[in-house]
């Protein structure tokens, strides 16, 4: 009888590509805890669009010493008056906007905390001390409040990361149950056709409960239901691509782009204008934070300004489809090649 000793064990239990897997599970936490911390351990302003109306000396005084604040916390502009700087505001141009009254003490501050409750009391703590500094008081004004039921505005986000978690799941499930790459062209066609179907379900699951269910969200349930189609759609699609591209390494791929990489900079926990530039500069590019602007709009600006950010989820959904048929051609075709040819 053989006797297998201990390297032996480890070397036939762990195989070299389980322990490259194992590297890449280190990797992907390091770079998890990595993008968090470094994202969110410390928020602060940094040019946030800003408005200030008042009449035309006034507002050439203000916006000079708005925009040489230290840090560059505000990105400041003059508007013509207060009923333009709401009209931007809730086009979302703008996160915040100073109406100064010439003739009393008083100015007021305009904000929204629908895009973002922490946001909006930033600028009413800066605006406080900044008025302050100028024997002046401050008067807030939200002009897109968040609803009651909305802690902080955050239900947008986490109903986005949801819709993202159905995505790359279901695209990981069906690359564990029948392998990472289709067999061919039909196949692949069937795991898009798959895809789809529950991102409609998955869509209007998360509309309902946000919505009728638990009130956390104002809005049309419609219009959030084919956001969140859109956005489970796109993420899976996109899984689906990088599965056929890298195999079982895509799953992994997926989650370094959606979850490190999307989440700490989709402007959820903290609105874009808090985070370092790094990830205030990729996060709308990425479906969590194209997600998370859309899904505020619908729900608390009459869905203003989504244009762009749609266009980059149906980016993510056509190239994850296109990527995802061309890897499965090239896969049927190298399987093809490699046939044994037989004598007729």
């Amino acid at each position: 009888m053989t006797r297998t000793t201990l390297l032996g064990e480890v070397k036939d239990a762990v195989t070299p590509r389980a322990s490259l897997l194992i590297l890449g599970v280190i990797a992907l936490q390091v770079l998890f805890i990595a993008s968090y911390v470094g994202a969110l351990h410390h928020p602060r302003p940094r040019d946030v669009p800003f408005a200030v109306a008042a009449p035309p000396a006034a507002a050439g005084q203000a916006v000079a010493r708005l925009g040489k604040l230290p840090g560059s916390p505000l990105d400041p502009r003059a508007v013509a008056d207060e009923a333009t700087a709401r009209r931007q505001l809730l086009n979302r141009e703008i996160d915040g906007a100073l109406v100064i009254d010439p003739t009393g003490g008083t100015d007021r501050l305009l904000v929204a905390s629908g895009g973002g409750a922490l946001l909006a009391t930033t600028l009413e703590k800066y605006l406080t001390v900044l008025e302050a500094s100028q024997r002046r008081a401050v008067r807030t004004v939200d002009v897109a409040p968040a609803s009651p039921q909305d802690f902080n505005a955050l239900s947008s986000f986490y109903l986005v990361v949801g819709w993202c978690v159905g995505g790359y799941l279901c695209a990981s499930i069906l690359a564990i149950s029948t392998g990472a790459r289709p067999a061919n062209v039909p196949r692949a066609l069937i795991r898009l056709g798959v895809m789809a179907l529950v991102a409609v379900g998955g869509g209007l699951g998360g509309a309902v409960v946000v919505g009728p269910i638990l009130g956390a969200l104002p809005g049309s349930v419609a219009a959030l239901w084919w956001l969140g189609a859109l956005i489970t759609f796109a993420v899976g699609a996109a899984t689906l691509a990088l599965q056929g591209v890298f195999g079982i390494v895509g799953i992994g791929l997926a989650i370094l782009l959606v979850v490190i990489a999307g989440n700490p900079s989709a402007g959820g926990a903290f609105p874009l204008p808090l985070l370092p530039p790094f990830w205030k500069t990729i996060g709308p590019a990425l479906p969590p934070g194209a997600g998370t602007w859309t899904a505020r709009s619908i729900a608390y600006f009459d869905g203003n300004d989504t244009a762009s950010a749609l266009l980059v989820l149906s980016a993510w959904a056509a190239a994850g489809i296109a990527v995802t048929l061309a890897a499965a051609a090239l896969h049927e075709r190298h399987r093809a090649g490699h046939r044994p040819a037989y004598a007729s």
